[in-house]
Parts: C-alpha cells; sequence; structure tokens
C-alpha cells in the first residue's frame, strides 16, 4: 500500500518550506523513520523522517523547490503503510505522528522525543536487523560494530547516537583494563566529511551564477529588514579576561571528565550578560509602534554558524539557570543546530542575542540586530597582550566586547553602563563552573 510523503507544517505560522537536499533516490529502500529529505524554512532547517518503510517509488518536488505545507512530496511504496505525514520533530506544532506499520511498533528520529499511544516506551530489544539511522550505520562502519550486537534503547529497539558510542566505549575500556577508563572518554565520534564551503564554489569560467539557498536568502531579507527597522549604533569596550582564563583551565579537564563536554568561554559570557539585563531591563526589550515592551524573560540567543549560513537558537529562562545549566543548554543547542534537529520553538522567543565572531580569531564585530530585539552583544577573540597595570607594562589576557543597540529605545548611557556591568562580571569572575 502506497504512503504518500507530505511537506510537515514546521510551526503554526509557516505556510510553505524547502526541499534543500533527498537523502534517498527514486527507486532505493528506505527504513520508517530513518532520514528521508531536509528542509528549510523560515524558522528552521530540519530533516524529516520517512512516515514508512519501503520503495521510494516517485519523489515529486525536486531539491531546491519550495511548496506549500501538506503538499505530497514523494511516494513509498510499502506493505501495510498508511498515508501519514512525517513528525519533523518532537514538540513541533501541526506534524502529524507516522501511522504505525504493520509489523513494528512506533519508532521516533534518532534524537526526538515523541511518547507512544499509550504514552510508554518498549523495552530495549536487540533486533535481528538492526534499526537505527544512517549516522549509527556510519559509526558502526568505522568502528567495525556488528549492529545486531547492539542493545537499542529506542523504540522498538532502535539504536541511537549514544547506544553506538556507549557500546564501542564499552569495548575499548574492556581491551584497554579498567586503570585507563577514568581519565578521558576513550570515544571520539568520527569526523563528519569534510564538505567544500558553499561560498567556495568550482569555477568553470570566469564568473559563475549560483542561485542563493533558502537559509541564505532568509538571513538576506532578515538583515536588510534589520538596518530599515532600528536606529543602530554600536559601542566596544575593552575587557581584561584572566580571572575567566584562569577559571576555565582550573576546572576544565574535571568539567569535561563529570559532564562529557568541553568547557567554552560562551558560557562566560551569556552567564554575565544575563546578570547585566537584571540590572538594565530596557535591553530585554522590544519596540511596537510607539510602545515599548518589557520581557519579563531572559531569552538567550545563541548564534551558531553552519556550513549554510547561520542559525540562531535560543536558550529559554536563561535567567533562572546557573553556570552550569547555560554551559548544557549552549552544548545541546549547538550540537543540534549543527545535526539539523533543532525544532521551531528552539529558534523562537529571543529576547536578546549573543554572537561570537571571537571563535574564528576576529577581534570585534559590529552585528546587526536581531529583530524585534534591541540590542547584540559581539564578543571578540581572547588574546594575550600588552597593558598598563599599576603604571607598569603586563600580559594579559584581554577581548573586546562590542554591543550593537537601537537607538530608538537606548541611549548611549545605557549601553555603556550596561556593557559595564557585563565587563565588573567577567573582571571578577568568582562563580564555579562544577
Amino acid at each position: 500500500m502506497p504512503t504518500n510523503v507530505i511537506m510537515p507544517q514546521m510551526g503554526e505560522s509557516v505556510a510553505e518550506g524547502t526541499i534543500t537536499k533527498w537523502l534517498r533516490k527514486a527507486g532505493e529502500h528506505v527504513g520508517r523513520d530513518e532520514p528521508l529529505f531536509e528542509i528549510s524554512t523560515d524558522k528552521v532547517d530540519a530533516e524529516i523522517p520517512s512516515p514508512a518503510a519501503g520503495i521510494l517509488s516517485q519523489i515529486l518536488v525536486k531539491e531546491n523547490e519550495t511548496v506549500a505545507v501538506n503538499t505530497v512530496v514523494a511516494v513509498i511504496d510499502g506493505e501495510g503503510a498508511a498515508v501519514a505525514a512525517p513528525a519533523a520533530e518532537a514538540g513541533v506544532e501541526g506534524a502529524t505522528p507516522p501511522a504505525p506499520a504493520a509489523a513494528l511498533p512506533p519508532a521516533p528520529a534518532e534524537t526526538a522525543s515523541v511518547p507512544t499511544a499509550a504514552g510508554g516506551a518498549t523495552a530495549p530489544t536487540a533486533p535481528a536487523e538492526a534499526r537505527s539511522s544512517p549516522l549509527v550505520r556510519r559509526i558502526a562502519h568505522d568502528y567495525h560494530v556488528d549492529l545486531t550486537q547492539v542493545r537499542g534503547t529506542g523504540l522498538g529497539g532502535r539504536i541511537s547516537k549514544k547506544d553506538i558510542l556507549a557500546y564501542v566505549e564499552q569495548r575499548q575500556s574492556a581491551a584497554a583494563g579498567r586503570s585507563a577508563a577514568a581519565r578521558e572518554p576513550l570515544v571520539q565520534p568520527p569526523p563528519a566529511p569534510v564538505q567544500p564551503a558553499p561560498l567556495s564554489p568550482t569555477l568553470t569560467g570566469p564568473t559563475q551564477v549560483v542561485p542563493m539557498t533558502p537559509m541564505r536568502r532568509q538571513i538576506a531579507e532578515h538583515m536588510v529588514a534589520s538596518k530599515r527597522t532600528s536606529a543602530h549604533v554600536y559601542t566596544v569596550f575593552e575587557v581584561e579576561m584572566s580571572e575567566v582564563v584562569e577559571a576555565r583551565e582550573r576546572q576544565r579537564d574535571e568539567f569535561e571528565r563529570r559532564y562529557g563536554f568541553k568547557l567554552t568561554y560562551t558560557p562566560f559570557f551569556v552567564r554575565a550578560a544575563v546578570e547585566a539585563i537584571k540590572q538594565i531591563p530596557v535591553i530585554n526589550s522590544s519596540v511596537d509602534g510607539t510602545n515599548l515592551i518589557y520581557k519579563r524573560n531572559v531569552n538567550v540567543g545563541i548564534a551558531v554558524a553552519l556550513e549554510t549560513g547561520l542559525i540562531v537558537p535560543v536558550i529559554k529562562h536563561a535567567d533562572e539557570k546557573n553556570f552550569l545549566g547555560i554551559a548544557q543548554a549552549v552544548q545541546d543547542l549547538a550540537e543540534r543546530a549543527r545535526n539539523k534537529r533543532l525544532s521551531v520553538e528552539d529558534v523562537q522567543g529571543g529576547t536578546f542575542t549573543i554572537t561570537n565572531p571571537g571563535s574564528f580569531g576576529g577581534l570585534f564585530g559590529l552585528p546587526i540586530i536581531n529583530q524585534p530585539q534591541v540590542a547584540i552583544l559581539g564578543v571578540g577573540a581572547i588574546e594575550k597582550r600588552p597593558v598598563v597595570r599599576d603604571d607598569a607594562i603586563a600580559i594579559r589576557a584581554m577581548a573586546y566586547l562590542s554591543l550593537s543597540y537601537d537607538h530608538r529605545v537606548i541611549d548611549g548611557a545605557v549601553a555603556e553602563k550596561f556593557l559595564g556591568h557585563i565587563k565588573q562580571t567577567l573582571e571578577n569572575w568568582d562563580e564555579p563552573a562544577l
């Protein structure tokens, strides 16, 4: 029985989507919940899983073609399959859960968390034909793992990335002996294949015309609209980072051992910005005509560079989190952004944004405000520089912080006070990371 694959609605206000890449070709077999195609909307990019197992008999919408939601984009021929729309992500409004296949219970995408109809999960199993995503199968190939030996913890025994990495780590630990197990994680996921930069095409003549990707078009429209809307003004502070650098160096090994990811500088800047917003709440506002809207919740967007552009996932209620909570949120959002696992809710509701050109070596930048917000913080590279301390030349870790702000709302004195609060917090850092 054929299954129609439709363009999902990625949020209430999303009316259309662009198919950026088909991950299967017509005539190929696709498993239920395996990534089938990638889409881009004005809210988020995402991988869409297959609603059923079978043969991808027809592809009705080509790559880079934009269609309305609920449009049939492909047909899958499979036994016992019902017409269904793929659920792109947990928590995505308007997405229809896949209909159950005849022989298998429903299973979510690798990182989604979709409850069953009964509200529970099936017990972990190790089926004869392991159910997994292409990423899991690639890791298994790189580490020479037989997937039928891996215990899957997902619904229907589906093997997740966490399952395969845990299996490999356990196998390596047994081979190396218990004495070497505790210092550092033994397994690192194999690096993703390096793709050519989309902005560096291979030229076949004196010039080459390449259409903008959907994401690049949306970035362009958003940036131009912001420049038309806000009266941009900029200010730059130089901040000594010695206390932050020392705190990170002192705690980073134990932090990584305990929590399983690296301690970066980003959470320090987020934490300092949140504390400054508490002191100067006008930074956490927006404009509606002649009204100024103050926001109670501090939702901090973190700009994440992707191969094809930029996306800004949001740390919700950052003012209610301690340092560790912010660090975990930064890590989670950045990883899901790069793996195209963000939901619409992950990129909505931001009240203030931080971008970090310093991670690429930039001393500072003058970023464009992310509408409808009224300010954005730019973080420059942390470098050792000669500075004057007590009438003597000293070497200190220094960084430039820039603030782009909307002069319709924020005056220069207010912007200077805001950056001053951030500077004071960073230069007198005393909050533990652990």
